[in-house]
Protein backbone atom coordinates (compact mmCIF):
# COMPACT_ATOMS: atom_id res chain seq x y z
CA UNK A 1 0.00 0.00 0.00
CA UNK A 2 1.69 3.44 -0.81
CA UNK A 3 0.08 6.68 0.58
CA UNK A 4 0.83 9.94 -1.62
CA UNK A 5 0.67 12.36 0.87
CA UNK A 6 0.52 15.59 -1.61
CA UNK A 7 -1.20 15.61 -4.46
CA UNK A 8 -3.26 18.37 -6.21
CA UNK A 9 -5.73 16.05 -7.86
CA UNK A 10 -8.19 18.79 -8.76
CA UNK A 11 -5.38 20.76 -10.62
CA UNK A 12 -6.42 22.35 -13.83
CA UNK A 13 -3.45 20.16 -15.64
CA UNK A 14 -5.69 17.00 -14.73
CA UNK A 15 -9.15 17.96 -15.96
CA UNK A 16 -9.13 16.73 -19.06
CA UNK A 17 -8.11 12.61 -17.45
CA UNK A 18 -8.31 13.28 -14.46
CA UNK A 19 -10.37 9.64 -14.07
CA UNK A 20 -7.97 7.88 -15.72
CA UNK A 21 -4.95 9.47 -13.70
CA UNK A 22 -6.45 8.35 -10.41
CA UNK A 23 -7.33 4.75 -11.59
CA UNK A 24 -3.86 4.23 -13.26
CA UNK A 25 -2.66 5.55 -9.80
CA UNK A 26 -4.68 2.86 -7.82
CA UNK A 27 -3.34 0.19 -10.31
CA UNK A 28 -0.21 0.74 -9.43
CA UNK A 29 -0.73 0.49 -5.47
CA UNK A 30 -1.60 3.99 -4.55
CA UNK A 31 -4.21 3.25 -2.34
CA UNK A 32 -4.51 6.60 -1.28
CA UNK A 33 -3.93 10.25 -2.29
CA UNK A 34 -3.93 13.28 0.58
CA UNK A 35 -5.52 16.56 -1.67
CA UNK A 36 -4.81 19.82 -0.04
CA UNK A 37 -6.61 23.02 -1.00
CA UNK A 38 -4.85 26.10 -2.48
CA UNK A 39 -7.14 28.64 -1.57
CA UNK A 40 -11.19 28.97 -0.84
CA UNK A 41 -12.26 28.20 -4.18
CA UNK A 42 -10.99 24.48 -3.94
CA UNK A 43 -12.47 23.62 -0.74
CA UNK A 44 -15.60 21.91 -1.86
CA UNK A 45 -14.16 20.14 -4.98
CA UNK A 46 -11.51 18.66 -3.00
CA UNK A 47 -13.86 17.32 -0.35
CA UNK A 48 -15.61 15.92 -3.85
CA UNK A 49 -12.77 14.60 -5.07
CA UNK A 50 -11.91 12.91 -1.89
CA UNK A 51 -15.14 11.50 -1.40
CA UNK A 52 -15.25 10.23 -4.73
CA UNK A 53 -12.43 8.28 -5.26
CA UNK A 54 -11.85 7.22 -1.61
CA UNK A 55 -8.88 9.10 -0.72
CA UNK A 56 -8.46 12.76 1.79
CA UNK A 57 -8.16 16.03 1.47
CA UNK A 58 -7.22 19.15 3.90
CA UNK A 59 -8.52 23.01 4.01
CA UNK A 60 -6.77 25.91 3.92
CA UNK A 61 -5.27 28.96 1.76
CA UNK A 62 -1.65 28.27 -0.15
CA UNK A 63 1.05 31.22 0.33
CA UNK A 64 1.11 31.48 -3.38
CA UNK A 65 -2.68 32.53 -3.30
CA UNK A 66 -2.19 34.61 0.04
CA UNK A 67 -2.27 37.91 -2.59
CA UNK A 68 -5.70 37.37 -3.49
CA UNK A 69 -6.66 35.98 -0.05
CA UNK A 70 -8.96 37.95 2.57
CA UNK A 71 -9.47 38.10 6.00
CA UNK A 72 -13.14 36.45 5.39
CA UNK A 73 -11.66 34.08 3.70
CA UNK A 74 -9.93 32.90 7.20
CA UNK A 75 -13.30 33.06 8.63
CA UNK A 76 -14.71 31.04 6.39
CA UNK A 77 -11.80 28.33 6.63
CA UNK A 78 -12.98 28.15 10.39
CA UNK A 79 -16.52 27.70 9.50
CA UNK A 80 -15.63 25.41 7.08
CA UNK A 81 -13.80 23.03 9.39
CA UNK A 82 -16.52 23.00 12.21
CA UNK A 83 -18.82 21.43 9.72
CA UNK A 84 -16.43 19.43 8.00
CA UNK A 85 -15.27 17.88 11.67
CA UNK A 86 -17.11 14.71 11.45
CA UNK A 87 -15.64 13.92 8.15
CA UNK A 88 -13.36 11.35 8.10
CA UNK A 89 -11.70 12.22 4.82
CA UNK A 90 -10.50 15.50 6.32
CA UNK A 91 -7.72 15.32 7.66
CA UNK A 92 -5.30 18.23 7.95
CA UNK A 93 -5.29 22.14 7.97
CA UNK A 94 -3.39 22.50 4.28
CA UNK A 95 -2.04 23.48 2.06
CA UNK A 96 0.05 26.14 4.72
CA UNK A 97 2.95 28.12 5.07
CA UNK A 98 5.21 30.84 3.80
CA UNK A 99 7.41 31.09 0.64
CA UNK A 100 9.90 33.04 0.35
CA UNK A 101 11.55 31.72 -3.17
CA UNK A 102 9.04 33.76 -5.56
CA UNK A 103 10.08 37.48 -6.04
CA UNK A 104 6.84 38.92 -5.40
CA UNK A 105 6.50 37.05 -1.93
CA UNK A 106 9.19 38.22 -0.69
CA UNK A 107 8.47 42.11 -0.31
CA UNK A 108 8.42 43.35 3.30
CA UNK A 109 4.96 43.88 3.32
CA UNK A 110 3.74 40.46 1.20
CA UNK A 111 6.35 38.59 3.75
CA UNK A 112 4.10 40.34 6.26
CA UNK A 113 0.71 38.95 5.03
CA UNK A 114 1.98 35.49 4.42
CA UNK A 115 2.99 35.16 8.39
CA UNK A 116 -0.78 36.87 9.07
CA UNK A 117 -2.49 34.01 7.22
CA UNK A 118 0.07 31.43 8.38
CA UNK A 119 -0.29 32.03 12.16
CA UNK A 120 -3.61 32.66 11.41
CA UNK A 121 -4.35 29.26 9.63
CA UNK A 122 -1.65 27.53 12.48
CA UNK A 123 -4.20 29.08 15.21
CA UNK A 124 -7.40 27.19 13.79
CA UNK A 125 -5.56 23.92 13.28
CA UNK A 126 -4.83 24.14 16.99
CA UNK A 127 -8.83 25.40 17.60
CA UNK A 128 -10.22 22.09 15.59
CA UNK A 129 -7.17 19.76 16.61
CA UNK A 130 -6.13 19.32 12.96
CA UNK A 131 -2.39 18.39 11.77
CA UNK A 132 -1.35 21.31 9.28
CA UNK A 133 0.35 20.09 5.64
CA UNK A 134 2.94 22.72 5.28
CA UNK A 135 4.50 24.44 2.31
CA UNK A 136 8.12 25.17 3.05
CA UNK A 137 10.40 26.91 0.42
CA UNK A 138 13.25 28.88 2.15
CA UNK A 139 10.83 29.63 5.43
CA UNK A 140 11.72 26.55 7.53
CA UNK A 141 13.26 28.60 10.11
CA UNK A 142 10.16 31.36 10.26
CA UNK A 143 7.70 28.13 10.09
CA UNK A 144 9.17 26.23 12.67
CA UNK A 145 8.78 29.59 14.82
CA UNK A 146 5.33 29.74 14.16
CA UNK A 147 4.83 26.63 15.60
CA UNK A 148 7.08 27.27 18.34
CA UNK A 149 4.44 30.01 19.01
CA UNK A 150 0.97 28.31 18.24
CA UNK A 151 2.00 24.07 19.17
CA UNK A 152 -0.47 21.88 16.48
CA UNK A 153 -0.65 18.07 16.87
CA UNK A 154 1.50 17.28 14.06
CA UNK A 155 1.83 17.32 10.63
CA UNK A 156 3.95 17.37 7.31
CA UNK A 157 6.67 19.56 6.20
CA UNK A 158 5.99 18.94 2.29
CA UNK A 159 8.46 19.02 -0.23
CA UNK A 160 11.24 19.48 2.52
CA UNK A 161 14.40 20.34 1.49
CA UNK A 162 16.45 22.09 4.06
CA UNK A 163 19.02 21.73 6.81
CA UNK A 164 19.58 18.80 8.68
CA UNK A 165 18.86 20.51 11.99
CA UNK A 166 15.55 22.29 10.56
CA UNK A 167 14.64 18.45 9.50
CA UNK A 168 15.30 17.33 12.99
CA UNK A 169 13.39 20.53 14.21
CA UNK A 170 10.27 19.53 12.54
CA UNK A 171 10.53 16.16 13.46
CA UNK A 172 11.43 17.06 17.38
CA UNK A 173 7.49 18.59 17.18
CA UNK A 174 5.96 15.27 15.96
CA UNK A 175 6.46 16.44 12.27
CA UNK A 176 6.88 13.97 8.92
CA UNK A 177 8.95 15.10 5.91
CA UNK A 178 7.78 15.01 2.86
CA UNK A 179 10.48 13.80 0.09
CA UNK A 180 8.91 13.11 -3.73
CA UNK A 181 10.35 13.80 -7.16
CA UNK A 182 13.14 15.92 -6.42
CA UNK A 183 14.42 12.87 -4.78
CA UNK A 184 14.71 11.11 -7.89
CA UNK A 185 17.68 13.84 -9.47
CA UNK A 186 21.19 12.44 -8.95
CA UNK A 187 22.49 16.37 -8.74
CA UNK A 188 20.07 16.36 -5.41
CA UNK A 189 23.27 15.27 -3.11
CA UNK A 190 21.94 16.92 -0.38
CA UNK A 191 18.84 15.84 -0.39
CA UNK A 192 19.88 12.17 -0.89
CA UNK A 193 21.87 12.25 1.96
CA UNK A 194 19.09 14.20 4.68
CA UNK A 195 16.59 11.24 3.45
CA UNK A 196 19.44 8.37 4.41
CA UNK A 197 20.39 10.32 7.73
CA UNK A 198 17.04 10.72 9.36
CA UNK A 199 15.26 8.02 10.65
CA UNK A 200 12.71 6.03 8.52
CA UNK A 201 10.41 7.00 10.85
CA UNK A 202 10.68 10.85 9.86
CA UNK A 203 9.93 9.93 6.23
CA UNK A 204 6.23 10.13 3.90
CA UNK A 205 6.15 9.90 0.36
CA UNK A 206 4.84 12.13 -1.86
CA UNK A 207 3.97 13.31 -5.37
CA UNK A 208 3.02 17.27 -5.43
CA UNK A 209 1.27 15.88 -8.86
CA UNK A 210 0.96 17.66 -11.46
CA UNK A 211 4.30 19.98 -10.20
CA UNK A 212 7.64 18.56 -8.92
CA UNK A 213 8.12 15.82 -11.27
CA UNK A 214 10.54 13.05 -11.23
CA UNK A 215 13.68 13.04 -13.63
CA UNK A 216 12.60 10.51 -16.15
CA UNK A 217 10.03 13.18 -16.57
CA UNK A 218 11.66 16.25 -16.95
CA UNK A 219 12.30 18.28 -20.09
CA UNK A 220 15.41 20.57 -20.43
CA UNK A 221 14.96 24.09 -21.00
CA UNK A 222 16.17 23.65 -24.57
CA UNK A 223 13.41 20.81 -25.08
CA UNK A 224 10.70 22.62 -23.90
CA UNK A 225 11.85 25.69 -26.32
CA UNK A 226 12.07 22.83 -29.10
CA UNK A 227 8.03 22.24 -28.36
CA UNK A 228 8.33 19.41 -26.02
CA UNK A 229 6.06 19.86 -23.00
CA UNK A 230 7.59 19.61 -19.40
CA UNK A 231 6.31 16.14 -18.26
CA UNK A 232 3.01 16.15 -15.82
CA UNK A 233 3.92 14.07 -12.58
CA UNK A 234 1.09 11.88 -11.21
CA UNK A 235 0.40 9.79 -8.55
CA UNK A 236 1.00 7.21 -10.21
CA UNK A 237 4.48 7.86 -10.40
CA UNK A 238 4.88 7.45 -6.56
CA UNK A 239 6.00 3.81 -6.24
CA UNK A 240 9.05 4.60 -8.47
CA UNK A 241 9.87 7.47 -6.67
CA UNK A 242 9.84 4.89 -3.71
CA UNK A 243 11.71 2.77 -5.26
CA UNK A 244 14.43 5.02 -5.50
CA UNK A 245 14.38 5.53 -1.75
CA UNK A 246 14.47 2.48 -1.17
CA UNK A 247 17.59 1.76 -3.15
CA UNK A 248 19.13 4.40 -1.57
CA UNK A 249 18.18 3.52 1.89
CA UNK A 250 19.13 -0.14 0.96
CA UNK A 251 15.48 -1.35 2.44
CA UNK A 252 13.41 -3.32 0.95
CA UNK A 253 10.32 -2.03 -1.12
CA UNK A 254 7.80 -3.63 1.37
CA UNK A 255 9.43 -2.32 3.92
CA UNK A 256 9.46 1.34 3.14
CA UNK A 257 5.32 1.00 1.85
CA UNK A 258 4.89 -0.27 5.56
CA UNK A 259 6.83 2.22 7.23
CA UNK A 260 6.07 5.66 5.05
CA UNK A 261 2.45 4.43 5.56
CA UNK A 262 2.23 4.27 9.05
CA UNK A 263 4.14 7.35 9.09
CA UNK A 264 1.88 8.97 6.99
CA UNK A 265 -1.14 7.87 9.63
CA UNK A 266 0.71 9.18 12.48
CA UNK A 267 1.10 12.56 11.52
CA UNK A 268 -2.07 12.69 9.96
CA UNK A 269 -4.02 10.24 12.28
CA UNK A 270 -7.67 10.17 10.49
CA UNK A 271 -5.46 8.62 7.43
CA UNK A 272 -5.41 5.41 9.34
CA UNK A 273 -9.15 4.30 9.30
CA UNK A 274 -9.36 5.28 6.07
CA UNK A 275 -6.20 3.22 5.02
CA UNK A 276 -7.32 -0.03 7.30
CA UNK A 277 -8.60 -1.97 4.74
CA UNK A 278 -5.51 -1.87 2.20
CA UNK A 279 -2.55 -2.46 5.14
CA UNK A 280 -2.38 -5.85 4.43
CA UNK A 281 -3.01 -6.03 0.86
CA UNK A 282 0.17 -7.37 -1.58
CA UNK A 283 2.06 -4.93 -3.33
CA UNK A 284 2.29 -5.12 -7.11
CA UNK A 285 5.77 -5.60 -8.26
CA UNK A 286 7.19 -3.11 -10.21
CA UNK A 287 8.92 -3.63 -13.21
Amino acid sequence: MWIDTHCHLDAAEFDADREAVRQAARQAGVTCCVIPAVHAPHWADVAQLAQQHGDAYALGIHPLYVPQAQEADLRALDLALSERRDDPRLVAVGEIGLDFFVPELCTPPMRERQWFFYAAQLKLAQKHSLPVILHVRRSADLLLKGLRQCTVTSGIAHAFNGSHQQAQAFVDMGFALGFGGTLTYERSLQLRRLACELPLSALVLETDAPDIPPQWLYQSAEQRAQGTPQGRNSPAELPRIAQVLAQLRDVSLADLATASSANACRVLPKLAALSMPFLHRPLRALP
